[in-house]
């Protein structure tokens, strides 16, 4: 999924499935670059550290644990005023906080990438940073879903598409040796 934001975020809700490969680390599920700002946003869990989320070259750790090689719903939320953020695992609550790039919004003009973190807008990739991995159903939305909201994805009892992403298999572009598996995690 190689996609540019248009317009500014002032909160977000990312949601995806994900089951970590066997190697040590998941790397970086997704990443969003903008010319001068590499880590615009980005989840990564590298090199032995806890899952982080970046929000203009600001980070928190992520209190999840996905190392059971099992699929997981990870949820995170974010919102300018204070830097709010969250995280919810497999419908629950993990961690929460504030002063993640408080007053600052994400800006548009940047390209997202699933599986690579980006040194420079949409590419200079560092192979030791790679996603290890399969994921599923990225979505992302321009404001705070619910707890309810979050849970009853992760339990499938309700689906919402994103309204800044929407994973389909059209809009996936595989690179780098990927392959595309048929996998309904919801039924």
């Amino acid at each position: 999924m190689k996609r540019s934001l248009v317009t500014e975020l002032f909160a977000l809700t990312m949601c995806l499935w994900i089951k970590p490969g066997a190697g040590p680390g998941l790397g970086t599920p997704v990443s969003y670059s903008i010319p001068g700002q590499s880590n615009e946003f980005v989840l990564i869990e590298w090199g032995g550290n806890p899952m982080q989320l970046l929000l203009n070259d600001k980070a928190v750790t992520l209190p999840v644990s996905l190392t059971d090689g099992r699929w997981h719903h990870v949820c995170v939320t974010w919102a300018t005023r204070d830097g709010v953020w969250e995280v919810f695992q497999d419908g629950k609550r993990r961690g929460a906080g504030q002063n993640l790039s408080p007053w600052q919004a994400v800006r548009p003009g940047g390209v997202f990438i699933l599986g690579q973190e980006q040194d420079n807008v949409g590419g200079h990739f560092d192979v030791t940073q790679s996603f290890m991995g399969q994921m599923s159903d990225l979505q992302l939305w321009s404001r705070v879903l619910s707890a309810k909201e979050m849970q009853s994805q992760a339990n499938c009892s309700e689906h919402l598409d994103g309204d800044v992403l929407s994973w389909t298999q059209d809009a996936v572009e595989l690179h780098g040796g990927l392959a595309e598996l048929d996998h309904q995690l919801c039924h």
